[in-house]
């Protein structure tokens, strides 16, 4: 087929999805937008979307110690009083995931039956896991196995400091990391990616209430979905970049005083923090300002490349044997009590407190974050099947994280489970306490093995390109947010919010507001989570419909007045219908 008949066939496929699949209704994407300065913005999310931010840092930041205790004790009832929900709904997120995925529904494809793949799936799984949990992972994958360690969960009834409690540390981190958190950004992302695809609406959060709402989501009930969204994405992103700084900042020091042996190092204070926030700010925002294909995709595809090495470097000069046996272990632990874990409340016995200050705000945390992440996702994914959606967004990055959690988790506590139980990990994290081990357990990890210089130095760069790419990912969604849901924004509004995500987390930095913050962005899991209750059920009702369409006579008619009967090929089996419109001879893309 020539480029011309391949246009020619694209159109008409376009035009068929418009015709059949986009609700009745005169509203476009931003057609009440105020274009202005190099700003393409909507008339009321934007400048209410920048108040609210400015009046809340403000707040933080004035009230110092008593924000922080507003907000822990509204997080403190939260977990208390609704942890069971935060539990059940995750839940309910896998079972219909995979419903939508096995089920007959499996076979629509996102942007309608022609559509084509934007990005190949090695991009896709780039920019899909950095703007995931890049960051989290470099954080975490030492101190939470170290903590669990010492700390046994009260699920796991196991003695801390034995082959049980590491066994134990093991699953209970890959619950944390796995499928459960990754349900919620897929549903997330299939939800937003259907209906502004599909259906031609707004690629922002109201659109998935469409079939509760109506014509209403272009008014105030629309407005004050992306509002809260908007503070949601660009407060989590603010907080959790606060954090990627801090391991920076500690990375520097590190290497340069106890590896290398440098005197002046650089300073691990707040002042340094703010300095390399700035450095990475102006990073992104070239990034940013280059767009998502010519910069986020190829940040995200460096990215990988580097967990790639730093992976693999562990995986030689590491405990290799060690690190495979606790993979498989922990796996066992993990799928051996995947369901129980999910329920696991701690109201009746034990461990209840683990269940608050650890599961509750997992999931708390990627609920709130879910607008951010899985806007990003449904961005990145048209012309994918929904079961290959659902099944990449759940299961890849999830043995992903698995496998980088047992290589860095299980390093940290080999000497401890192996040796004679005085593991130097384990004892810098007995030395220090939780609050100094944070930012330096992977460091003091990595220096237990060769090149420890050059792992700590790796692992520093790779912080540093997380941070780029969330914030580059974070610009790019609260731009689609304030802008009525555009997928194309101006280059200055991408640079604008790059620039002002910096400037939030450092202002935050500097006045002591950003842990009081991530508690408080957390909190916003909560009415996010009766949300994406209801959005199982309009994705359910969006899919069931187009579906349904699929399989009509109307449709198969259709498509022979556009194309010509010679050119249609409509199957239909029952449970799927696979529907190309092409030549006989050659499809577009072969």
């Amino acid at each position: 087929m020539t480029d011309g008949e391949d246009e020619a066939v694209g159109e008409m496929s376009d035009g068929l999805q418009v015709e059949l699949f986009h609700p009745d209704s005169d509203r476009e994407p931003g057609d009440t937008n105020i274009q202005k300065w190099g700003f393409d913005i909507h008339p009321v999310v934007f400048p209410i979307a920048l108040g609210i931010i400015a009046l809340f840092i403000a707040v933080t930041v004035l009230l110092g110690d008593t924000a922080k205790g507003i907000y822990e004790g509204i997080f403190n009832f939260i977990g208390a009083n609704f942890g069971w929900f935060y539990l059940l709904v995750v839940n309910v997120f896998i079972v219909v995931l995979l419903y939508f995925a096995l089920s007959k529904y499996g076979n629509i494809r996102i942007g309608g039956v022609e559509a084509e793949k934007e990005f190949s799936n090695f991009s896709w799984m780039a920019m899909l896991f950095s703007a995931g949990m890049g960051i989290g992972l470099m954080f975490f994958s030492v101190l939470e196995p170290v903590f669990y360690f010492s700390n046994v969960p009260g699920f796991w009834g196991a003695e801390a400091g034995t082959g049980a409690a590491a066994s134990a540390a093991m699953a209970q981190t890959f619950f944390h990391w796995g499928f459960h958190p990754w349900a919620i950004y897929g549903l997330v992302g299939l939800g937003l990616a259907f209906f502004s695809f599909n259906r031609g609406l707004p690629l922002t959060f109201r659109s998935i209430f469409w079939p509760l709402l109506g014509e209403r989501i272009y008014g105030w009930p629309g407005h004050i979905i992306d509002l809260v969204t908007v503070f949601a994405t660009l407060f989590g992103l603010a907080t959790s970049l606060g954090l990627g700084v801090a391991q920076v900042n500690t990375g520097f020091e590190y290497v340069g005083t106890e590896i290398l042996g440098v005197v002046a190092s650089v300073p691990n204070n707040t002042g340094s923090q703010i300095l390399i926030i700035a450095g990475i700010t102006a990073i992104a925002t070239l990034s940013v300002a280059a767009g998502l294909d010519g910069g986020v995709k190829r940040l995200s595809t460096l990215n990988l490349y580097l967990m790639l090495a730093l992976l693999g470097f562990l995986l030689v000069v590491g405990p290799s044997i060690f690190i495979f046996g606790a993979w498989v272990e922990g796996l066992g632990a993990y799928f051996g009590n995947i369901l129980e874990l999910g329920f696991f409340r701690g109201t009746m016995g034990a461990g209840g407190g683990t269940v608050t200050a650890w599961t509750v705000f997992y999931w708390g945390w990627w609920i709130a974050w879910s607008p951010f992440v899985g806007m990003f996702i449904a961005r990145i994914s048209k012309g994918r099947t929904v079961r290959e959606f659902v099944l990449g967004v759940l299961f890849l990055p999830s043995l992903f994280s698995t496998v980088w959690l047992s290589t860095f988790g299980g390093s940290a506590l080999r000497d401890s489970v192996v040796g004679d139980g005085s593991g130097a990990v384990v004892g810098a994290y007995n030395e220090l306490g939780y609050g100094a081990f944070e930012t330096l357990g992977m460091f003091v990890m990595l220096e237990q093995y060769p090149l420890g210089a050059i792992s700590a130095s790796l692992a520093t760069f790779l912080v540093m390109t997380f941070f780029v790419t969330s914030s580059d990912s974070g610009s790019l969604v609260i731009d689609h947010l304030t802008s009525g849901g555009k997928h194309d924004v101006p280059k200055t509004q991408r640079i604008f919010w790059a620039v002002t995500e910096g400037a939030v987390a450092a202002i935050l930095l500097w006045g002591g507001g950003l842990t009081a913050l991530r508690t408080a962005s957390v909190s916003t899991g909560l009415p996010f989570a009766v949300i994406l209750t209801l959005m199982c059920y309009t994705v359910y009702k969006g899919l069931k419909n187009e579906y349904e369409i699929l399989e009509s006579e109307e449709f198969a008619e259709t498509i022979e007045e556009i194309t010509g009967e010679e050119d249609v090929d409509v199957v239909t089996t029952g449970s799927e219908t696979v529907t190309d419109i092409t030549e006989s001879d050659d499809a577009p893309g072969d």
